[in-house]
């Protein structure tokens, strides 16, 4: 399907939620007006508000408390691309200036914070505990997922497991939250779990298919080899590790140690990961994780929007970038 297939159930809806999303974002001050503004121009795909609008339209009707979780699950999903450019010094976001580049750190973590504010209020107001609830349990979960991310890339001592942890908890959290925020919207807490578990599973897929990105050729929307030059232990280097000899796990952890901001080496270990089938078997955990989720659909009717969650799903897996 493509994206314009994918998005005909809830069209209206997203129309009407970008007008509610910057609502939601407006403030008195002219600076933070003028930065929310800079940041919904340049906004990306919105695969999260299409999850949970797709979501709560194939298990009920969309409603104002659909609105309500769709505009706190943006808010929060905003804050946090804000600070992670400031934890990361990135200056760029989707092939622009982040925040922190044109306005500075103070600024941009001065940023976050607002929309952060803005999704207590805004679900305090509407009396909406519920999606504050499901919202929060997020937040905590990102903040651990990066935490302990930084603690093991200083060992450089990332398993399999301890991967899955922190994707878990960094990625596949906040799209498990926007199915399960759908879910509460129109009523459907017996397949809140349900769909909690559907986003995750989602989430996780969704985070290989960027990690495989990382170890191919091409535009693949940013650049490649850009893990190993950040010290990032992922999927595809956890598996040539484990899979590759003593020598090769040596030269690769040396590359990462010590070389990581070499073109030269950074190309060698893709090319060593690539040739230890990392990204084969990435592909197949990926593809696997996607049936797990599509499965948890089966039994519920067929419908326009259960097919386009459906496709969005395959989107999700299937994208060049």
């Amino acid at each position: 399907m493509t994206v314009k297939e994918i998005l005909a159930p809830i069209e209206t809806e997203m129309q009407l939620f970008e007008v509610r999303f910057k609502e939601s974002m407006q403030s008195k001050v002219p600076l933070l007006d003028k930065i929310t503004h800079y940041i919904i121009r340049r906004k990306g795909k919105q695969m999260r508000p299409m999850f949970l609008f797709l979501t709560a339209k194939m298990l009920g009707e969309v409603n104002d408390k659909t609105y309500q979780s769709a505009s706190l699950v943006e808010l929060l999903h905003t804050a946090s691309l804000v600070h992670d450019d400031v934890v990361d010094d990135a200056n760029e976001r989707r092939g622009f200036f982040s925040v922190n580049a044109l306005w500075k750190n103070k600024i941009a973590v001065l940023v976050g914070d607002f929309m952060l504010s803005r999704v207590l209020l805004h679900s305090l107001e509407n009396d909406n505990i519920r999606a504050l609830q499901i919202v929060a349990r997020a937040v905590r979960e990102m903040s651990e997922g990066e935490l302990l991310q930084i603690e093991k890339a200083r060992k450089l001592d990332i398993t399999e497991e301890i991967y899955f942890e922190v994707i878990r908890q960094k990625t596949a959290s906040l799209i498990a939250t926007v199915c399960e925020a759908a879910a509460a919207s129109v009523d459907r807490e017996d397949l809140a779990p349900r769909m909690r578990q559907f986003g995750e599973l989602v989430g996780l897929a969704f985070q290989i298919k960027d990690d495989i990105f990382d170890y191919g050729t091409g535009d693949v929307g940013k650049p490649t080899g850009n893990d190993i030059r950040e010290r990032k232990i992922t999927l595809p280097l956890i598996y040539a590790l484990q899979n590759s000899d003593k020598a090769t796990r040596k030269e690769l952890m040396n590359i990462v140690k010590r070389h990581n901001e070499e073109k030269y080496y950074v190309n060698k270990a893709i090319q060593i990961v690539r040739n230890a089938g990392g990204i084969e078997y990435c592909h197949e955990r990926m593809m696997t994780l996607t049936k797990e989720a599509l499965d948890l659909l089966t039994d519920i009717p067929d419908s326009p929007a259960k097919r386009s969650l459906i496709g969005l799903v395959e989107y999700t897996v299937n994208r060049e970038k």
